[in-house]
């Protein structure tokens, strides 16, 4: 049976529309994607993302420990800070990405993905040995909120928290909202401006309401994950299972800016990592709009001038562009690079497609 969220008797209240997803009821939509979509895009949308994982590193070797995991280098965080990392095997290959916030010296908090959370400390754990260092799987005790869209600052100022006060970009801070601790960070999963919010569980549904109150004026409304998946896309951010998995690098997945050129701690997976940017990848993730009028979506083949060159990874209608977008891996041996023209299988028949420049969608969260 799914887990239910501290908010799901909320959702329930609001007509969401639940849906299974990573072992989880979560909500799809309240009323419709596309209307969810042009909420965030536009003024201020509320999601819960409590399935998401809470992991706190502690203990003296905390730091060196982290440097053993990712190719990002912790070492560079001071408090508040935080990096977007993957969690690598020794082949190079992602097991999860992260976000990992420095919250005081020899102290991390981890967000990883929902459904790797059990993967995510197997593998912390098999990584322990020879280091002084606790790691605490929080998950069951605290809910996540994502507040999006151009109207998030408004609204956090409303409630008491004032734009000068306001974390930067990814960064995090404590803070009190409407009486309650939280911790709120400036991360963000959809292109836009705005904040995380984690908070016990005891008190996220009383949170969730006074935020969907003090929000009205902002126009303010719940979000599902439909909308999440097609702010997401539009802005070109990686989805694990679909845009990266245990078979694929950072550098394959064109993440090349989150891995650290000058690091000089050995972590799992740098030979392979340092090869590929010495000596290239064998493929590598494209962006594409349709020419014609197909939907591409997960796992579909992509062809050029007849040959089978890779798979989509995600697809879907943009709202904001009102065309069909997607992502996907080709060969590097196939030339392709933007404005090519692709092929898409869809049932059986090849749909012409233009490779484009990621993201599809100006990201307007860099602030601060």
């Amino acid at each position: 049976m799914d887990k239910k969220t501290f908010l799901h008797e909320e959702q329930l209240k609001l007509g969401a529309k639940m849906v299974s997803f990573a072992g989880w009821e979560m909500p799809v939509q309240y009323t419709s994607i596309i209307e969810e979509h042009n909420t965030v895009r536009n003024n201020v949308g509320i999601f819960d993302v409590s399935h998401m994982g809470e992991l706190f590193v502690t203990g003296s070797d905390a730091l060196p420990y982290l440097q053993k995991l990712v190719p990002q280098n912790v070492a560079k965080l001071t408090d508040e800070k935080a990096i977007y990392c993957q969690l690598i095997n020794k082949e190079g290959c992602m097991i999860d990405d992260l976000i990992i916030y420095k919250l005081a010296d020899s102290k991390y908090l981890i967000i990883v993905n929902a459904a790797r959370i059990d993967e995510d400390l197997n593998w912390m754990v098999r990584n322990k040995l020879g280091f002084d260092v606790n790691i605490e799987n929080q998950s069951h005790n605290y809910s996540l909120f994502a507040l999006q869209g151009p109207k998030a600052t408004d609204l956090m100022e409303k409630i008491g928290v004032r734009k000068n006060y306001q974390p930067a970009f990814f960064t995090i801070k404590a803070a009190e909202l409407f009486n309650i601790n939280v911790f709120v960070s400036r991360t963000g999963y959809t292109g836009e401006d705005g904040f995380e919010i984690l908070v016990r569980n005891e008190v996220s549904a009383p949170l969730w309401n006074y935020l969907l109150e003090a929000g009205k004026e902002f126009g303010i409304k719940p979000i599902g994950l439909g909308a999440r998946d097609t702010l997401r896309l539009e802005a070109a951010l990686h989805l694990y299972g679909n845009d990266m998995d245990e078979t694929t690098t950072p550098i394959e997945a064109c993440l090349n800016w989150s891995v650290s050129k000058t690091k000089t701690d050995d972590y799992n997976g740098k030979s392979v990592i340092f090869e590929q940017l010495k000596n290239g990848v064998k493929k590598k993730l494209i962006g594409f709009e349709m020419i014609d009028r197909a939907i591409a979506r997960h796992e579909y083949e992509i062809y050029k001038d007849g040959e089978k060159i890779g798979h989509v990874t995600s697809g879907g209608f943009s709202p904001s562009l009102g065309k069909n977008i997607g992502l996907g891996y080709v060969s590097t041996d196939s030339g392709v690079k933007v404005d090519s023209v692709i092929q898409i299988m869809v049932r059986n028949k090849l749909y012409n497609a233009k490779v484009v420049k990621r993201p599809f969608v100006d990201k307007k969260n860099k602030v601060n």
